[in-house]
């Protein structure tokens, strides 16, 4: 009958909608589940210690690559202690950053919140991370045994335009690419992780290299 007709077309055309549909829903689950364990573990720490490799620049051309240990406590401690330049320090008490350089022989003191470095964002790791509140979008596909997020913000207000990771199937986080508004790109390099360790307070006091002066751009006297 031409009506049966219609109705078994209609039918076998939603199935098929269903059927196309059920790997993209199954692959949403799957990013869902693993931004899921990536916030478990990371909100459940304490403090943190891992090696890192940084470097910075833009797409075709050449970067030079920083190396050493990052240190996190919260709430929004850190300390990036570098062995490559030797010397190179970035401390934050959870309120100001320290940041010194021996190319520039001087030391910089400014807000956290006012920063525009890069590194200072990394303290999501120890604060409150949300992925869905920052990100409106997520993309994954496997590398090898590992999975690559690639996240769009929420709004183009972000110094950054786009935030990858690589991440593991224990939820680390090893890799991190940040495409800054002007196209640069920030790539970060973990390895070595450690969750809880036990870290001494001091590691986020800064004290200056003898004879080193200490700018204050803090705007406060």
């Amino acid at each position: 009958m031409p009506g049966g007709c219609v109705t078994i077309s209609v039918r076998r055309t939603a199935v098929g909608a269903i059927l196309v549909a059920m790997p993209m829903l199954a692959a949403d689950a799957d990013i869902s589940h693993l931004i899921n364990q990536i916030e478990v573990r990371y909100n459940r720490a304490r403090t943190l210690e891992v090696g890192f490799s940084e470097s910075y620049g833009f797409p075709g051309r050449a970067q030079r690559t920083e190396t050493g240990e990052l240190y996190l406590r919260k709430p929004g401690r850190m300390r990036w202690q570098y062995t490559e330049p030797a010397g190179k320090l970035f401390v934050s008490d959870g309120k100001l950053i320290y940041s010194y350089s021996p190319n520039t022989g001087r030391a910089e003191k400014t807000k956290l919140k006012e920063t525009e470095d890069m590194r200072a964002p990394l303290a999501f790791l120890l604060g409150r991370l949300e992925f869905r509140k920052d990100f409106r979008s997520f993309d994954a596909k496997p590398d090898g045994a590992n999975t690559f997020i690639t996240a769009q913000p929420k709004s183009d207000r972000f110094p950054y335009k786009q935030v990858a990771f690589l991440v593991t199937p224990e939820a680390e986080i090893r890799r991190l690419v940040v495409t800054l508004q002007d196209s640069s790109v920030l790539e970060f390099n973990f390895d070595d992780e450690k969750v809880n360790p036990a870290l001494s307070g001091k590691l986020f006091e800064f004290t200056p290299p003898p004879g080193v002066e200490t700018v204050d751009l803090t705007g406060e006297r």
